[in-house]
């Protein structure tokens, strides 16, 4: 999942960025409004997380301007203007949800979940497809009762397929939202890492469930269908 956080403190920006980063989530940071709307308007994100106070252009008018513009990316205010007048502001201008500072990193990324299921995923934190289970939670993937150790970029790559199962998905959307942009530029990384995650889906000689589309990409397909 790629995310944009704008956020101009010149500590707790990067902080967030190395957290969820850490959560496997591929993150890009921004100081101000203007480039945050520029950034959005060519990279698809899954999430914006948003601070109000902004130097110049401030965070509710990059969100007003947003949904004037029929963007549907999920919205999530985190910011010091705290009142329940500040709240109400917010999420009438068309955010999906509001978190104040000082706050927990836990109920953060506890939040930014939640508002990734809202996209016609199943609501519910372990995403299944055959009988392979991924809990987003702790980040832990199953085939059967058979744990799979993955590296970061496995799971964010497990993760996006699983959250678009039977979708045929591109070199380009999976470089979208999985690498940095350009990451499809580079010769064979998606396709080296898509034989990484298939050879530990299948390190017991289960079914292979990531098909390769010749010209179109992958999909995540039951072979028994």
């Amino acid at each position: 999942m790629r995310l944009l956080i704008v956020e101009d403190h010149p500590v707790l920006g990067p902080d967030l960025k190395k957290g969820l980063e850490r959560c496997h989530y591929l993150v890009d940071l921004v100081s101000n409004g203007e480039e945050a709307l520029s950034r959005e308007g060519d990279i698809p994100y899954d999430l914006i997380i948003l601070d109000i106070l902004l130097p110049g252009m401030s965070g509710r008018e990059v969100c007003r301007q947003l949904r004037e513009l029929y963007r549907a990316v999920p919205i999530l205010f985190l910011t010091a203007m705290g009142t329940v007048q500040d709240r109400i502001t917010g999420l009438d201008l068309g955010a999906d949800d509001y978190l104040t500072k000082p706050f927990d990193f836990g109920e953060l990324t506890a939040r930014v979940r939640a508002l990734l299921r809202r996209d016609g995923t199943p609501k519910t934190p372990v995403l299944r497809f055959a009988d392979i289970t991924l809990d987003t939670r702790t980040q832990e993937a199953r085939r059967g009762e058979r744990v799979i150790a993955l590296s970061s970029k496995e799971y964010a790559l497990l993760h996006f397929f699983m959250r678009h199962p039977g979708e045929i998905l591109s070199r380009t959307t999976i470089a979208e939202h999985v690498w940095d942009y350009d990451a499809e530029q580079f010769s064979n990384v998606i396709e080296v890492y898509v034989r990484y995650l298939r050879n530990k889906l299948c390190e017991a000689s289960e079914p292979n469930v990531i098909q390769t589309v010749r010209g179109s990409g992958y999909q995540l397909k039951d072979s028994a269908q």
